[in-house]
């Protein structure tokens, strides 16, 4: 995959990122850290921009653990419904061949006394 070069700027610093993610997703991710950092700096400004990183690194990482506990919640959830749905299919399925025999039977039945 093509190899993109992506000059970027938070809390006024430049970096240069290479990385084969799109360009305009590499400045998005940058944007929305400089806010956050920003934003921990105003309300902190007694902070450096290192500790602004540090927690804004924390809070991502910390969004980041419980979305794939959700994730892996969600997959749990999934899992249990598609084998919910597995064991009604299988019981809608002896259902049926119970029915059909049921009506073979009546029908054996009504043969029957139909011939007598």
């Amino acid at each position: 995959m093509e190899k993109n070069r992506v000059n970027i700027k938070i809390c006024g610093n430049s970096y240069t990122i290479v990385t084969e993610d799109d360009p305009d997703y590499v400045e998005e991710l940058a944007e929305f850290i400089d806010r956050e950092m920003k934003q921990i700096g105003q309300e902190n400004p007694s902070l450096s921009t290192t500790q602004c990183a540090v927690l804004v690194a924390l809070d991502r990482a910390d969004a980041c653990k419980k979305s794939t506990a959700s994730a892996d919640n969600l997959r749990a959830q999934i899992k249990d419904y598609l084998e919910d749905s597995a064991r009604a299919r299988m019981e809608v399925d002896v259902a049926r061949r119970e029915i059909e025999r049921l009506n073979r039977e009546i029908s054996n039945l009504r043969n029957k006394l139909a011939g007598k």
